[in-house]
């Protein structure tokens, strides 16, 4: 199913005929279109950073450490879920004759970002930083996922502009309508909003329960993974521009990349929070921000204590 990506948008069991008729062009800077789409997702990249300055003390991050990671991690990340996309969508980059396609390849601009290779590339950046600065990945991660989650619910909005990431058709009260590009109206499921609002209902379950009873480092990573598993993997089986595992099938139906990885990334995640939690319970002392507030403090009792003699 094709939409004109500047047609009008409709909720009709919502608001009646009123429509939503911005365009997924923000403006123009010589000639080149800048879309909402990048915007939306900058604004929640800034937002993601602004919130996570202000927790970082919470999980004995440093601001350098933290500000190093989003240098290396935002574009790295951005390389990522581009690799991911093109990796499961190799024939829409191929000309031709066959060869592939290596400028349309990067043109980013157009569309074509896979979270899940974002997240796996933003995680690979944690694990290499934590390793030369010598703290604790878990620590990091714990604070970079809630990030994360608000850095997708702002951007799953520049798909709605993009009229793009919906569902199959529907007839429930908060259907969405859009116009194809053979002219006919579609009502379908608004998933692009259902991620959104997963995302803040998981992000809330981070900042007021799970975080406030954190028993070990990686307990909001792990959660994380657990919480945006199960809603990627209900969310995926209602889109209908899903990416595809190559050419396998079971029982006959291809099978959806997203929903594959999420669910063993629930089954992971579920494991991990059980085993650190009830199989290998950890101790307070054992977190990082107790860790370095500890290592801290005998700093400055060693530095307040006079010198022998003196």
């Amino acid at each position: 199913m094709s939409i004109m990506t500047d047609s009008p948008i409709r909720f009709p069991g919502l608001f009646g005929d009123w429509a939503f008729n911005a365009s997924s062009t923000a403006f123009h800077i010589g000639g080149k279109a800048i879309y909402w789409y990048g915007i939306l997702i900058a604004l929640g990249v800034l937002a993601a950073l602004a919130f996570c300055v202000k927790q970082k003390e919470r999980y004995g991050i440093k601001e350098d450490d933290l500000m190093d990671g989003v240098l290396w991690g935002v574009p790295l990340a951005i390389v990522g879920a581009r690799l991911y996309y093109v990796l499961f969508y190799l024939d829409r980059f191929k000309k031709e004759d066959g060869s592939f396609d290596w400028a349309e390849s990067v043109a980013i601009w157009d569309g074509g970002l896979a979270i899940y290779g974002g997240v796996i590339a933003a995680v690979l950046v944690c694990l290499v930083l934590s390793k030369k600065r010598g703290f604790k990945l878990g620590a990091l991660t714990d604070l970079i996922v809630m990030g994360l989650l608000i850095g997708q619910a702002v951007g799953r909005w520049g798909n709605f502009m993009n009229r793009e990431a919906f569902g199959a058709e529907t007839t429930l009260p908060w259907r969405m309508q859009l116009t194809t590009t053979a002219g006919t109206l579609v009502e379908v499921h608004p998933t692009f909003l259902y991620e959104s609002l997963w995302n803040v209902i998981g992000l809330l379950l981070i900042v007021f329960i799970v975080a406030k009873g954190r028993r070990f480092d990686g307990e909001n990573t792990w959660f994380y993974f657990l919480w945006y598993g199960i809603g990627r993997f209900w969310i995926e089986g209602l889109r209908t521009d899903s990416l595809y595992l190559f050419n396998w099938t079971i029982g006959g139906e291809p099978i959806r990349v997203s929903q594959a990885l999420s669910l063993v990334m629930v089954l992971v995640a579920a494991f991990m929070l059980f085993y650190n939690i009830r199989l290998h319970p950890h101790k307070p002392e054992e977190l990082y921000v107790n860790m370095a507030a500890a290592k801290k403090a005998a700093a400055e009792t060693k530095d307040e204590t006079p010198a022998e003699g003196a």
